[in-house]
């Protein structure tokens, strides 16, 4: 899975934004605040990751509970899903299937 082109993250006022660029400023109101995990996620979703590729990543970064870490970053990448930045990740369409 990796993020659409059309958004960017950026730091303002030490806070991190995901914005949309170009065309797709015109199609998408307003910007999704996210804090540093959220971040640490978005850089990782710039190259083609699994789902389990962005867990151990965050595992390694951060001091958390595996469950935890994984609740997390679902919601993450939901939110990307429903904002449109993120298109479902097939990993994700077979754990919704197998619930």
């Amino acid at each position: 899975m990796k993020v659409q082109k059309e958004f960017v993250l950026r730091e303002i006022a030490g806070d991190y934004v995901i914005i949309p660029t170009g065309k797709t400023v015109l199609t998408f109101n307003g910007l999704i605040t996210v804090n540093e995990v959220g971040a640490d996620l978005w850089k990782m979703l710039q190259s083609d990751v699994s789902f389990d590729d962005l867990l151990e990543g965050i595992l390694n970064i951060y001091d958390v509970e595996e469950e935890t870490a994984r609740e997390d970053i679902e919601e993450f990448l939901d939110t990307l899903i429903k904002g449109g930045i993120l298109d479902k990740p097939a990993e994700m369409e077979q754990q919704d299937n197998d619930q």
